[in-house]
């Protein structure tokens, strides 16, 4: 049963929200107002270096750090050595972020006698997109055992001898990182991570959503969207229901190449590429940091989530949630974000290591005596419904989407110095091409018989496509809380994937194309929303002003959406 067809036999039209389950899990005091440091709205450097959009915050230090003179494109693996490598290099780290001066441990599978591992911390670099910080010794290559399995549960993961011990160093500053493999001839694979910086107090906090590349990976054979039983990875029947970070990121997934990197080169690069070349007062966690430390997330004024952020545990749902009440900015730069509800639980001694999402709350033993926990269908079906639109403004739709984006409140300050006007088509296709356009291939809309927002909902893009369910729309929003936090979703996420603005040599050298027609207002858009954001609670400075009955009945029936598995 596809989720809307679910949540109207259920009687959940017209609900009006789940806000009352809302727990302060986020108890830590505002941000001081101490501005974050060596920050200035326009230093000098900036000015001589990009086309600033008036209010953004910059960080001196990372104008400094992307001016190194020991940038390089060699994080890159060379398109020759890229496709499936038998038998590959692989690895995986035992955390997928740290502090420095913590110990990383690397594990690495190779038939290779010796290898190495070359660390990049990735960002703008002048158009080279990295900077070598670290290179392992020559290591002893091992052919590690064979992953476990666990029956019942589905999930694979691996005991594996460790390869190499390093500690994060005083000079690997806060930022993205990339380990790259390198044994035998043509083997070479990645493994990322994030260097945080928990004392900082950044204007924007950019995280990444592992726990959503963990779903989709399917190393070993299984993932939560499938299995191999009956030699398929789509057969739902036979998915994980827990999934483990002790395993590499498979060398099959051949989307981007993406090379052992996860979700990272497609859906969360290219904002950092844009972000970096821009100085921008940034710091780094991922979504497991905010389930772990959620009372660091009020010591930033905003929080960036990238192109695929669709796994949320309820600490992280009731930690933003909280936060925006307290004036922190939310920015959605993908779709499908915070629908699967999950839980963690730890591989032996590790935290958080292992992912819980069954997919199906008559599966998950906890239902009965915890059903807020459970891991059902999504967070807005059983067994406590809570539509991810109380917190995003628009939800999940389906996927398939393939249309171009269509601007639809043109008097935005969102839109401010992009010249859009209102009908106005954004397409990022050639005439002949295949490729996902701007709206796609999973897409976000509004949901007028559904709980709402807190704060007056304005759609800014209203763009019809067709998906897997037939004709749907997808929408931009926007929705400030009064004196308090904004939230920002673009409603597709193709987004981040077409923010390459075609400075320097990475885009091509990943295989990424250029769309210009769409990238400038795209990157303006973008840039307008940090601005506001970086200025305080949008709630005071840009309220939000409704408008989606321009656009939706209040009792307008969608189409029956289809779901992923």
């Amino acid at each position: 049963m596809d989720r809307r067809t679910f949540l109207r036999r259920a009687g959940l039209a017209g609900a009006t929200g789940a806000l009352g389950l809302l727990a302060a899990a986020c108890g830590a005091s505002p941000a001081p107002s101490r501005a974050p440091r060596r920050v200035s709205k326009a230093s000098a450097t900036a000015r001589d270096s990009v086309h600033e959009v008036e209010g953004l915050r910059v960080a001196d230090w990372l104008l400094e750090e992307n001016a190194d003179s020991r940038r390089t494109t060699t994080w890159i693996i060379p398109r020759s050595v890229r496709g499936v490598q038998s038998p590959p290099i692989e690895g995986y780290l035992d955390k997928v972020s740290g502090v420095q001066g913590e110990e990383l441990t690397l594990y690495v599978n190779t038939v290779a006698p010796t290898f190495r591992a070359y660390v990049y911390r990735i960002g703008y670099y002048g158009g080279y997109g990295g900077r070598r910080v670290a290179i392992s010794p020559e290591l002893k290559g091992i052919q590690q055992a064979a992953p476990h399995f666990v029956r019942g549960i589905n999930m694979v993961e691996c005991d594996w001898v460790a390869s190499w011990h390093t500690t994060i160093g005083s000079d690997w500053p806060p930022g993205s990182y990339l380990i790259r493999l390198e044994g035998a001839p043509n083997q070479q694979q990645y493994v990322p991570f994030v260097v945080r910086d928990d004392a900082s107090h950044s204007t924007y906090l950019v995280q990444s959503s592992v726990t959503t590349w963990q779903a989709y990976n399917p190393y070993g054979g299984y993932s939560l969207y499938g299995g191999t039983p009956i030699g398929s990875l789509n057969n739902f029947e036979s998915r994980s229901r827990v999934v483990s970070f002790n395993r590499p990121y498979s060398h099959d997934n051949t989307a981007l190449d993406a090379r052992g990197s996860g979700d990272y080169l497609g859906n969360e690069l290219p904002f950092i590429y844009l972000a970096e070349r821009h100085g921008l007062d940034l710091s780094y966690w991922t979504d497991v940091d905010l389930d772990s430390q959620p009372h660091l997330l009020t010591n930033h004024r905003s929080l960036i989530s990238l192109g695929h952020d669709e796994y949320w545990s309820m600490t992280m749902r009731n930690t933003v949630q909280a936060a925006i009440e307290k004036g922190t900015n939310v920015a959605f730069l993908g779709a499908n974000a915070c629908y699967r509800q999950i839980r963690f639980e730890g591989a032996k001694d590790a935290d958080r290591r292992r992912v819980i999402c069954y997919k199906d709350s008559n599966e998950d033993p906890i239902t009965k005596s915890n059903p807020a926990l459970a891991t059902g269908g999504s967070w807005a079906t059983d067994p406590l419904p809570r539509p991810e639109s109380e917190l995003i403004g628009v939800m999940y739709q389906s996927y398939g989407g393939n249309a171009p984006f269509v601007v639809a409140d043109a008097s935005s300050w969102v839109f401010a110095g992009t010249g859009l006007s209102n009908g106005e088509h954004l397409s990022a296709l050639t005439k002949n091409s295949k490729a996902t356009d701007l709206v796609g291939s999973e897409f976000d809309g509004f949901e007028p018989t559904l709980a709402r927002a807190p704060g007056p909902l304005q759609i800014l893009g209203h763009s019809p496509t067709g998906s897997e369910s037939g004709q749907a729309f997808s929408d931009m929003s926007y929705y400030a809380v009064p004196h308090k936090g904004g939230v920002f979703a673009t409603g597709t996420a193709s987004w981040v994937r077409y923010l390459w603005d075609g400075k320097g040599t990475v885009p091509a050298k990943l295989g990424f194309g250029t769309a210009p027609k769409v990238v400038s207002p795209l990157t303006r858009i973008t840039l307008n929303v940090l601005a506001a954001f970086g200025a305080g609670p949008a709630g005071a400075t840009r309220p939000s002003e409704e408008n989606w009955r321009q656009f939706y009945s209040p009792t307008a029936a969608t189409i029956p959406a289809k779901d992923v598995p």
